[in-house]
Protein backbone atom coordinates (compact mmCIF):
# COMPACT_ATOMS: atom_id res chain seq x y z
CA UNK A 1 0.00 0.00 0.00
CA UNK A 2 2.67 2.26 1.10
CA UNK A 3 4.14 1.65 -2.46
CA UNK A 4 0.91 2.12 -4.38
CA UNK A 5 0.33 5.95 -2.55
CA UNK A 6 4.27 7.15 -3.33
CA UNK A 7 3.52 6.26 -7.06
CA UNK A 8 0.30 8.40 -6.90
CA UNK A 9 1.95 10.66 -5.71
CA UNK A 10 4.49 11.18 -8.09
CA UNK A 11 1.96 11.37 -11.17
CA UNK A 12 -0.15 13.68 -9.25
CA UNK A 13 1.94 16.98 -10.28
CA UNK A 14 2.30 15.81 -13.96
CA UNK A 15 -0.90 15.60 -14.52
CA UNK A 16 -1.39 18.89 -12.67
CA UNK A 17 0.80 20.52 -15.19
CA UNK A 18 -1.49 18.73 -18.50
CA UNK A 19 -4.55 20.13 -16.87
CA UNK A 20 -3.40 23.61 -16.89
CA UNK A 21 -1.26 23.77 -20.01
CA UNK A 22 -4.79 22.45 -21.63
CA UNK A 23 -6.67 25.47 -19.35
CA UNK A 24 -4.59 27.91 -20.80
CA UNK A 25 -4.76 27.04 -24.19
CA UNK A 26 -8.47 26.95 -23.81
CA UNK A 27 -8.41 30.34 -22.77
CA UNK A 28 -6.62 31.50 -25.60
CA UNK A 29 -9.16 30.17 -28.04
CA UNK A 30 -10.98 33.31 -29.41
CA UNK A 31 -14.82 33.60 -28.49
CA UNK A 32 -17.13 33.39 -31.28
CA UNK A 33 -20.19 36.19 -30.71
CA UNK A 34 -23.55 34.92 -32.09
CA UNK A 35 -25.05 38.17 -33.42
CA UNK A 36 -27.13 38.34 -36.31
CA UNK A 37 -25.53 40.01 -39.97
CA UNK A 38 -27.63 41.11 -42.59
CA UNK A 39 -25.96 41.77 -46.15
CA UNK A 40 -25.22 44.90 -47.29
CA UNK A 41 -27.58 47.01 -49.90
CA UNK A 42 -25.56 48.60 -52.41
CA UNK A 43 -27.94 51.78 -52.99
CA UNK A 44 -27.48 54.03 -56.09
CA UNK A 45 -25.35 56.55 -54.17
CA UNK A 46 -23.07 53.37 -53.14
CA UNK A 47 -22.77 51.95 -56.67
CA UNK A 48 -22.15 55.43 -58.22
CA UNK A 49 -19.29 56.12 -55.22
CA UNK A 50 -17.56 52.29 -56.29
CA UNK A 51 -18.43 53.00 -60.10
CA UNK A 52 -16.06 56.42 -59.89
CA UNK A 53 -12.67 54.19 -59.06
CA UNK A 54 -13.18 52.02 -62.19
CA UNK A 55 -11.25 52.99 -64.83
CA UNK A 56 -13.29 55.31 -67.78
CA UNK A 57 -12.82 55.08 -71.12
CA UNK A 58 -13.41 58.35 -73.40
CA UNK A 59 -14.22 58.71 -76.83
CA UNK A 60 -14.36 61.58 -79.51
CA UNK A 61 -15.76 60.84 -82.96
CA UNK A 62 -16.36 63.19 -85.86
CA UNK A 63 -18.21 62.53 -89.28
CA UNK A 64 -18.77 64.27 -92.13
CA UNK A 65 -18.62 62.50 -95.39
CA UNK A 66 -17.55 65.16 -97.94
CA UNK A 67 -14.77 66.18 -95.88
CA UNK A 68 -11.20 65.17 -96.99
CA UNK A 69 -11.05 63.00 -93.59
CA UNK A 70 -14.61 62.31 -93.76
CA UNK A 71 -14.46 60.03 -90.51
CA UNK A 72 -12.19 60.09 -87.35
CA UNK A 73 -12.75 57.84 -84.13
CA UNK A 74 -10.20 58.58 -81.03
CA UNK A 75 -10.76 55.88 -78.41
CA UNK A 76 -8.49 56.15 -75.04
CA UNK A 77 -8.45 55.37 -71.35
CA UNK A 78 -7.74 57.43 -68.06
CA UNK A 79 -3.87 57.65 -68.82
CA UNK A 80 -4.31 58.54 -72.67
CA UNK A 81 -3.71 55.19 -74.59
CA UNK A 82 -6.02 53.96 -76.90
CA UNK A 83 -6.11 54.17 -80.74
CA UNK A 84 -7.08 56.43 -83.44
CA UNK A 85 -9.01 55.26 -86.53
CA UNK A 86 -9.44 57.39 -89.71
CA UNK A 87 -10.64 57.85 -92.98
CA UNK A 88 -10.20 59.79 -95.85
CA UNK A 89 -12.32 60.80 -98.32
CA UNK A 90 -12.19 57.97 -101.85
CA UNK A 91 -10.24 55.19 -99.94
CA UNK A 92 -12.31 51.98 -98.62
CA UNK A 93 -10.13 50.82 -95.90
CA UNK A 94 -9.83 52.98 -92.59
CA UNK A 95 -6.23 53.35 -91.04
CA UNK A 96 -6.26 52.05 -87.00
CA UNK A 97 -2.95 53.54 -85.24
CA UNK A 98 -1.88 53.30 -81.73
CA UNK A 99 -2.47 56.62 -80.03
CA UNK A 100 -0.42 58.05 -76.71
CA UNK A 101 -2.12 61.62 -75.48
CA UNK A 102 0.85 63.74 -74.01
CA UNK A 103 0.19 63.95 -69.72
CA UNK A 104 0.33 67.69 -70.76
CA UNK A 105 -2.97 67.36 -73.39
CA UNK A 106 -4.33 64.55 -70.81
CA UNK A 107 -4.49 67.06 -68.11
CA UNK A 108 -6.54 69.76 -70.00
CA UNK A 109 -8.99 66.99 -71.41
CA UNK A 110 -9.42 65.22 -68.32
CA UNK A 111 -10.23 68.68 -66.52
CA UNK A 112 -12.75 69.35 -69.43
CA UNK A 113 -14.65 65.73 -68.52
CA UNK A 114 -14.80 66.86 -64.88
CA UNK A 115 -15.90 70.31 -65.12
CA UNK A 116 -18.58 68.87 -67.87
CA UNK A 117 -19.66 66.28 -64.94
CA UNK A 118 -19.94 63.89 -68.19
CA UNK A 119 -21.82 61.26 -66.91
CA UNK A 120 -24.21 62.99 -64.32
CA UNK A 121 -25.34 65.51 -66.54
CA UNK A 122 -28.39 65.18 -69.32
CA UNK A 123 -27.39 68.40 -70.90
CA UNK A 124 -27.92 69.24 -74.61
CA UNK A 125 -24.86 70.66 -76.06
CA UNK A 126 -25.97 71.34 -79.58
CA UNK A 127 -26.79 75.02 -80.19
CA UNK A 128 -30.01 76.10 -81.72
CA UNK A 129 -28.45 76.82 -84.68
CA UNK A 130 -27.65 73.52 -86.85
CA UNK A 131 -24.58 73.68 -88.96
CA UNK A 132 -25.06 69.47 -90.15
CA UNK A 133 -21.92 70.91 -93.19
CA UNK A 134 -19.47 71.25 -90.72
CA UNK A 135 -19.55 67.69 -89.94
CA UNK A 136 -21.24 65.94 -86.68
CA UNK A 137 -19.33 65.91 -83.40
CA UNK A 138 -19.80 62.57 -80.66
CA UNK A 139 -18.08 62.71 -77.15
CA UNK A 140 -18.90 59.17 -74.99
CA UNK A 141 -17.71 58.44 -71.56
CA UNK A 142 -18.15 54.77 -70.30
CA UNK A 143 -17.90 54.04 -66.40
CA UNK A 144 -18.64 51.08 -64.99
CA UNK A 145 -22.04 50.32 -65.93
CA UNK A 146 -22.80 54.18 -66.94
CA UNK A 147 -22.12 55.49 -70.47
CA UNK A 148 -23.57 58.56 -71.86
CA UNK A 149 -22.71 59.91 -75.89
CA UNK A 150 -23.34 63.68 -76.62
CA UNK A 151 -23.70 64.54 -80.08
CA UNK A 152 -23.46 67.73 -81.49
CA UNK A 153 -22.40 69.95 -85.13
CA UNK A 154 -22.22 73.18 -83.38
CA UNK A 155 -22.62 73.99 -79.94
CA UNK A 156 -22.31 77.41 -77.75
CA UNK A 157 -21.27 75.19 -74.55
CA UNK A 158 -17.90 76.68 -73.77
CA UNK A 159 -16.69 73.44 -71.76
CA UNK A 160 -18.13 71.02 -74.46
CA UNK A 161 -16.61 73.51 -77.20
CA UNK A 162 -12.92 73.06 -75.54
CA UNK A 163 -12.91 69.82 -75.49
CA UNK A 164 -13.78 69.53 -79.04
CA UNK A 165 -11.03 71.50 -80.12
CA UNK A 166 -8.70 69.04 -77.94
CA UNK A 167 -9.80 66.18 -79.58
CA UNK A 168 -9.39 67.30 -82.89
CA UNK A 169 -5.49 68.62 -81.88
CA UNK A 170 -4.85 65.51 -80.83
CA UNK A 171 -6.79 63.74 -84.03
CA UNK A 172 -4.72 66.58 -86.25
CA UNK A 173 -1.19 65.40 -85.01
CA UNK A 174 -2.11 61.66 -84.55
CA UNK A 175 -2.64 62.05 -88.36
CA UNK A 176 0.33 64.03 -89.33
CA UNK A 177 2.31 61.39 -87.71
CA UNK A 178 1.17 58.87 -89.86
CA UNK A 179 1.88 60.80 -92.61
CA UNK A 180 5.37 61.24 -91.82
CA UNK A 181 6.17 57.72 -91.18
CA UNK A 182 4.67 56.80 -94.89
CA UNK A 183 6.82 60.01 -96.10
CA UNK A 184 10.33 58.06 -94.40
CA UNK A 185 9.21 54.73 -95.64
CA UNK A 186 7.84 55.08 -98.98
CA UNK A 187 7.50 58.82 -100.08
CA UNK A 188 10.44 61.12 -99.13
CA UNK A 189 9.09 63.87 -101.83
CA UNK A 190 6.67 64.39 -99.46
CA UNK A 191 8.65 65.13 -96.28
CA UNK A 192 8.84 69.03 -96.99
CA UNK A 193 5.54 69.68 -97.26
CA UNK A 194 4.69 68.27 -94.41
CA UNK A 195 7.26 70.16 -92.68
CA UNK A 196 5.92 73.00 -93.82
CA UNK A 197 2.68 71.60 -92.22
CA UNK A 198 4.03 71.19 -88.69
CA UNK A 199 5.14 75.07 -89.16
CA UNK A 200 1.49 76.12 -90.11
CA UNK A 201 -0.02 74.18 -87.47
CA UNK A 202 2.27 75.40 -84.77
CA UNK A 203 1.92 79.57 -85.58
CA UNK A 204 -2.30 78.56 -85.10
CA UNK A 205 -2.00 76.42 -82.15
CA UNK A 206 -3.36 73.35 -84.14
CA UNK A 207 -1.15 70.99 -82.40
CA UNK A 208 -1.78 68.97 -79.23
CA UNK A 209 1.24 68.95 -77.91
CA UNK A 210 4.12 70.08 -80.13
CA UNK A 211 6.86 68.64 -77.76
CA UNK A 212 5.91 65.24 -77.95
CA UNK A 213 6.89 65.39 -81.61
CA UNK A 214 10.69 66.50 -81.03
CA UNK A 215 12.08 63.43 -80.63
CA UNK A 216 10.73 62.90 -84.45
CA UNK A 217 11.68 65.60 -86.04
CA UNK A 218 15.09 64.86 -84.55
CA UNK A 219 15.03 61.35 -86.52
CA UNK A 220 14.01 63.22 -89.38
CA UNK A 221 17.11 65.81 -89.27
CA UNK A 222 19.12 63.14 -89.34
CA UNK A 223 17.71 60.55 -91.64
CA UNK A 224 19.13 60.82 -95.16
CA UNK A 225 16.40 58.90 -96.80
CA UNK A 226 14.97 62.59 -97.04
CA UNK A 227 15.72 65.69 -98.93
CA UNK A 228 18.19 68.32 -96.92
CA UNK A 229 15.36 70.44 -97.33
CA UNK A 230 13.17 68.96 -94.85
CA UNK A 231 16.03 67.52 -92.65
CA UNK A 232 17.09 71.25 -92.02
CA UNK A 233 13.64 72.42 -91.62
CA UNK A 234 13.03 69.68 -88.68
CA UNK A 235 16.11 71.56 -87.24
CA UNK A 236 14.28 74.98 -87.26
CA UNK A 237 11.13 73.33 -85.60
CA UNK A 238 13.20 71.88 -83.17
CA UNK A 239 14.13 74.90 -81.97
CA UNK A 240 11.06 76.72 -82.11
CA UNK A 241 9.17 74.32 -79.88
CA UNK A 242 11.97 74.18 -77.67
CA UNK A 243 11.82 77.68 -76.81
Amino acid sequence: MAIKSFKIQQLLPAAVVILIAAAFAFAQQPVESKHNTRPEVMTSGTRASVEKKIAAQYSYEFTQPEFFVKHILIEHDADGRGRIIFEKKNEETPVTEPLEVSPAAMERIAALWETLRFLESNEDYQSEKQFPHLGTMRLKMVQGTRDRTAEFNWTNHKQASLLASEYRRVGDQAMLVFDISVARESQPLNAPKLMEQIESMLKRNGLSDPKQLAPLLREISTDEHLPLIARNHALRLIKKIEK
